[in-house]
């Protein structure tokens, strides 16, 4: 391809990397740092207010993830006199770490190619 550009070294490679299931997706970006969020602050709402989306969005997301899962990946606690909550179980934490992982080895795949897209 670096044939057909004018100036290769000013092109890259981008894109995006998500797990689809049959149905939905089940974890991309946007789902990933929604889980990170409900770890940093043990609340849905407030996961959702940090990433500038309604609650009821990040619900229904968190609602999608645990369905596909085999195991919940956020455990929720209603409220009361301590007020309610949410944090990441097990599986959660696994989803998180191996996902970023994932997007680790595709932005080295990216680097890779745009360094072959440049004749490098």
């Amino acid at each position: 391809m670096k044939d057909l550009l004018p100036a290769p070294a000013d092109y890259r490679l981008e894109g995006r990397v998500w797990v689809q299931g049959p149905h939905d997706r089940f974890l991309g970006i946007g789902r990933l740092e929604l889980l990170v969020q409900i770890q940093a602050t043990g609340s849905i709402s407030r996961a959702a207010a940090a990433m500038g989306m309604s609650y009821k969005r990040a619900w229904d997301l968190v609602h999608s993830m645990n369905t596909q899962a085999r195991t919940p990946l956020v455990a929720t606690q209603t409220g009361g006199k301590s007020g309610g909550g949410a944090l990441l179980t097990p599986a959660g934490a696994q989803a998180v770490a191996e996902f970023q992982d994932v997007q680790a080895r595709f932005r080295a795949f990216l680097a890779d190619e745009t360094q072959r897209l440049a004749g490098q």
